[in-house]
C-alpha cells in the first residue's frame, strides 16, 4: 500500500478500505482507547491504592505504638504506686506546723553534740512553694573541720528533711583555711520544711 492510496481513503467508505490500513485504524482506535481508560481509571485507582496504603502504615504505626503502651500498662501501674509511696514517705519527712519548733531545736542540739559553738542561729520567716513551707535558718557556728562533718552527718540523719546551702568555711581573720586543727568559722544557712495542707494551698491561677 502507497502513500497515494493513503491520501484517496475516506471515511465515508471504511468499508472499502485496504486490510491493512483497516488494521492500523484499529490498532490506533485501541491505543486510544487504552490510553484513555489508563488515565480515567487506572491511575486515580493507584493514587487511592497509594493514599490506602499511607494510611495503613499509619495505622499500623499507632497500633504498634498502643499494643507496646498496652504490654506495658502493668509495668507503669507498678512505677505509679511506688512513686506514690515514695513521695508518701517524703511527705510524711515534712513536719507540721507543731513539729517545726522541736525540729529547730534538734537542729541546734546536732550542732552542740557535734562540739560546735553557736554565734549566730537566726530562723527567717517562712516561704511558701507549691505544696510546702521552706524555712531558712542563718547559722554560723565555730569548730573545726571534722566538728562540722559530725555537724552535716548528723543533719543528715534526723528523720525529717534538712539541708544545707551556700555554706563558707574561713579561718579567723584569715581568707584561707588555716592549718589542721584550728578552729575554723562555718556560715551556712540550714533548711527545713514544713508540709502544707491541701486546704491552705492556693489553687494555681
Amino acid at each position: 500500500m502507497q502513500l497515494s492510496e493513503l491520501n484517496e481513503l475516506e471515511l465515508s467508505n471504511i468499508g472499502e478500505w485496504p486490510a491493512l490500513a483497516k488494521g492500523l485504524v484499529i490498532v490506533f482506535l485501541c491505543g486510544l482507547i487504552g490510553f484513555a481508560w489508563y488515565y480515567f481509571m487506572v491511575s486515580e485507582q493507584l493514587r487511592s491504592l497509594d493514599r490506602v496504603e499511607a494510611e495503613e502504615r499509619k495505622l499500623r504505626t499507632s497500633f504498634e505504638q498502643k499494643q507496646q503502651k498496652a504490654a506495658n500498662l502493668e509495668d507503669y501501674k507498678k512505677q505509679l504506686q511506688e512513686m506514690t509511696e515514695s513521695f508518701g514517705t517524703m511527705l510524711r519527712q515534712l513536719p507540721d506546723k507543731t513539729e517545726v519548733a522541736s525540729l529547730l531545736v534538734d537542729v541546734s542540739q546536732t550542732g552542740l553534740a557535734a562540739g560546735l559553738e553557736f554565734e549566730l542561729f537566726q530562723p527567717a520567716g517562712e516561704q511558701d512553694r507549691d505544696f510546702y513551707a521552706e524555712l531558712p535558718i542563718r547559722v554560723r557556728v565555730t569548730g573545726k573541720y571534722h566538728e562540722f562533718g559530725r555537724f552535716i552527718s548528723g543533719l543528715a540523719a534526723l528523720p525529717r528533711i534538712v539541708t544545707i546551702h551556700d555554706v563558707n568555711i574561713t579561718a579567723p581573720n584569715k581568707g584561707g583555711d588555716g592549718p589542721p586543727g584550728q578552729r575554723l568559722t562555718l556560715a551556712a544557712t540550714v533548711k527545713t520544711y514544713r508540709y502544707l495542707d491541701e486546704n491552705l494551698v492556693e489553687p494555681a491561677k
